[in-house]
This record gives structure tokens, sequence and C-alpha cells, in this order.
């Protein structure tokens, strides 16, 4: 199918966009890389009025350690972060020497994003933002804590990943601000690993498994966090799994035990490609799976 007909913007300046996002709202749709809202448009799931590409603004693709004397440091952040621009594409992500060393979750997932073509396109920042609830990397952001910049006209502020993803296709940002940047920890003693069920290897997850892991001196889990997708109608953090695995030993019966909770206060979804009950089963056994690769 062919698009509606829309009126195009493509700023070249981060004030730029949020001018015309401002101007527009809720009859303007942003465009990062594409990978998904062009199916959108043409299958017309998608109707925006006005349509502001992000493409060409330079300064929001990026990945670096933000120094004490950057501007871009934060004094109330933690120390020891990773700072990606929105605009970062999956590609440049996977092939990241700094993401690799010192927090390779994120290039381990967006290894299993897609195909090439849309590695080479998609961006972090715009699958965060479209949340759709199998994509890959939502998962990770949420193992890895992370936290996102939104800025509007009124300023920028930051939010948690746990308490970004609202719903399918749902997110705290406001109709008026733009996601310009993910913070993540550099991991020193954690392990991370992400695993996923797909039907093909190029497709969303049917389920997909982040796992974030700190183990003490006698091998019991000291912290861990756990980012599932694909489950429900929201990327979550496996809250009742982590709360079973705090403070005990991983052996395998614990992990299973653990894992057995991956669903617990979650209405799982069903679809032509998996029902409540083998979506269910899928996440138990990709939990397990992740918990023991990570340990």
């Amino acid at each position: 199918m062919i698009p509606k007909r829309f009126e195009y913007f493509c700023p070249t300046s981060l004030q730029e966009a949020i001018s015309l996002l401002g101007t527009y709202g809720e009859e303007a749709k942003l465009l990062a890389g594409g990978q998904s809202l062009l199916s959108l448009l043409k299958l017309r799931v998608a109707d925006p009025k006005y349509l502001i590409d992000l493409g060409r603004i330079a300064e929001l693709a990026y990945i670096r350690e933000p120094g004490a004397c950057d501007a871009a440091a934060r004094t109330d952040g933690p120390e020891g972060e990773i700072a990606i621009g929105a605009l970062t594409t999956y590609a440049a992500i996977k092939g990241s020497r700094l993401l690799q060393g010192r927090c390779p979750l994120l290039p381990q997932t967006a290894a299993v994003v897609g195909d090439v073509q849309v590695r080479n396109r998609g961006t972090l920042g715009g699958s965060l933002a479209h949340a759709d609830p199998a994509g890959d990397m939502p998962a990770a952001v949420l193992a890895l804590r992370a936290e996102l910049k939104a800025v509007g006209p009124s300023g920028e502020r930051w939010i948690r990943a746990e308490e970004f993803f609202l719903g399918t296709f749902a997110t705290a940002l406001r109709p008026d601000e733009i996601l310009t940047e993910i913070r993540v920890p550099v991991l020193k003693a954690e392990k991370a690993v992400y695993l996923k069920a797909a039907r093909r290897p190029s497709d969303f997850a049917l389920v997909g498994v982040a796992v974030c892991l700190k183990l003490g001196r006698d091998q019991a889990c000291e912290e861990v966090a756990i980012g599932v997708t694909g489950v429900t109608e929201k990327p979550y953090r496996a809250t009742g799994v982590e709360g079973r695995l705090r403070g005990r030993r991983l052996e395998p019966k614990a992990i299973e035990d653990a894992a057995s909770a991956i669903t617990l206060g979650v209405e799982v979804s069903e679809s032509i490609h998996a029902s409540q009950g083998y979506r269910s089963h899928l996440a138990r056994v990709y939990a397990s799976r992740a918990l023991q690769a990570a340990r």
C-alpha cells in the first residue's frame, strides 16, 4: 500500500525538531531509523499529518563515556556510565569496542535484532520510543537499569527504564518530548546475557529474556535484574524472579524455582504463533537458560 499524504520536515538540530513537535503536537510523528514507522505508514496503521525526520541531527548519534569535565556528565548519575545517543544504530552498537568491553549486553542484543538491513537503519532510541511489546532492546535496557533522557520545550528530564514502558506502543514520553539519550552502567563484576525465542532469527521475540547478574564470593546471587519482552503488552522487569534469587546460591533447583515466577502477575499474550500456555512455558525455559548462561 501507499501512505496517505503528509507534510515532511527534516530538521538539522534538536531545538528545531522540538519546535516543530511543539507546533504540530499529536498530529506529528517522529521518524528515527524508520524500521517500524515506515511499515506502519505503508499499511496506513499510522496516519500522521506531519512527519519530522530526525535522521540529519548528527548530535544524536554517539557512544561515549562522559568524563568529569564533560558538559554531558551528570552529577546525580551513578559512577561509570556510557552515554548512547538516541539515533545510534543497532549496527553501531553491535560494533562498538567500548560497549563490547564495558557493557556487552547491548552489542549482544543488537546482534539479534532483525537482519543486516534493519540493523543498519534501526536506532536504539527509535526502538525504545516505539515500545513494541516484542522488541529486543527494551529487555536489555530494563536489565541494565538504564536511564533515558527526554527533552522538550520545558527542558530535560530523566526517566528510569522500568518507568518508561507503559503499554503497547505507549511510553512515558510526553507529546512534545523527544528521547535523546540512553545512559547504561559500565558492567564490572556483573555478567549479562540476552536470549530469545523467535520463529526465525530475524523475527521479533516470542519471548526474550535479558539478565544482568552479580554473584558474591560464595556464588550466591548478590544482585540481579531481569528484563522480559514478548510475553505481555509491554516489556517488564521480572521482579518476582529477582526476589527469589537474591541471597541464594544459584544451584539448578534454585534457578528452576525462580524461573517459574517469570510470568507472575502478568497477563500473558496469545497470538497465532504462541498460545498463552506455550508462551508461558517458553518464558520459564528462557529465563532458566539465561540465568544459567549468566552464571
